[in-house]
């Protein structure tokens, strides 16, 4: 892969997320800018808080603005941003979360 390609893909997966945010935020009525949200932040638990209600509204919206099909085997793509952006784009390049390292140097 290129440099060129490289920075290709990495303009259309930020696009592709900040799409989303900005669909999250507004079809979900959320207090908060598209951009304090971030890719890898949980959309359940401790990130956004959403909720099976909250799903389903986005389940609606990603299959509206994307014209892509969602199946009950497919709701782990509701994990974070990140996640949906790889799931409605499939030709982005994957991200693997950061791992944390042991020992760390000091």
């Amino acid at each position: 892969m290129t440099i060129d390609e490289i920075r290709a893909a990495a303009a259309a997966r930020q696009q592709t997320c900040s799409q989303i945010k900005k669909m999250i935020v507004s079809r979900l009525d959320l207090p908060i800018e598209p951009e304090w949200i971030t890719d890898d932040q949980p959309l359940f638990g401790r990130g956004l808080e959403l909720d099976s209600l909250d799903v389903l509204e986005l389940y609606v919206a990603i299959e509206a603005e994307f014209g892509v099909a969602l199946y009950d085997s497919d709701m782990s793509v509701f994990g974070s941003v990140s996640r949906l952006a790889e799931y409605v784009n499939p030709d982005l390049p994957k991200t693997e979360p950061a791992q944390p390292t042991v020992g760390g140097s000091v």
